[in-house]
């Protein structure tokens, strides 16, 4: 039987930590700070440079962070307690009984977004948080280019566009879920149409 050719992943842009007031990164820290007593295991899956979980590093007794580009394990390492390079669409299993499990701005580049998030549901210990942020790809702005002939993203390496209510669809194994449009001057308005951003929080139940 013939080979299958590799499908080549597109190559995500160089991705920075939003440190800015009101941003999703800036959410998710206080969240974090919000519902996770202290003590236990963090987990930041698609950790980028490590810069979200240093801030909540005096959280918790261990942060492990991972990454998928080879060249951030510097950062990780002065950043965290472990780093571990890889890619989340090919591990099996993630380490067990986290108390805290983060994913910013990762569920839109994965081709199979469910499997992840029940692999979370999974090594989340009972009553443990699961935070993070995904783009709103149903804003205006993205409706907009639709109608013009446009793709609704331009970035290649999204792969999953999300609403609210596929967010609540996919976190459908988690309590006390909570969604937040966010980022954009018109979000008072219609938050629907004009947030940039969902950040989400659910718990593992007990």
């Amino acid at each position: 039987m013939p080979r299958q050719p590799k499908v080549k992943r597109p190559k995500m842009a160089r991705y920075t930590f939003k440190d800015f007031e009101g941003s999703s990164h800036r959410i998710l820290i206080d969240l974090i700070r919000r519902f996770t007593p202290r003590g236990g295991t963090l987990l930041d899956l698609g950790a980028a440079g490590g810069e979200l979980g240093a801030a909540v590093r005096d959280q918790f007794d261990r942060t492990i962070g991972f990454e998928l580009e080879v060249d951030r394990i510097g950062q990780l390492r002065g950043r965290l307690d472990q780093a571990v390079i890889a890619d989340l669409e090919t591990v099996r299993r993630l380490p067990q009984n986290a108390k805290a499990i983060v994913l910013a701005d990762i569920l839109e580049h994965l081709r199979d977004p469910r499997r992840v998030v029940s692999e979370v549901l999974r090594v989340l210990r009972p009553g443990g948080t699961f935070v993070g942020s995904v783009p709103n790809a149903y804003r205006l702005k993205n409706r907009l280019r639709f109608l013009r002939g446009r793709k609704p993203e331009d970035d290649p390496t999204h792969l999953q566009m999300f609403a609210p209510r596929d967010l609540r669809a996919l976190l459908d194994g988690f309590e006390d879920v909570q969604l937040h449009l966010i980022a954009g001057r018109l979000v008072p308005l219609h938050a629907r149409l004009f947030a940039n951003d969902i950040v989400f929080s659910g718990r593992k139940p007990s």
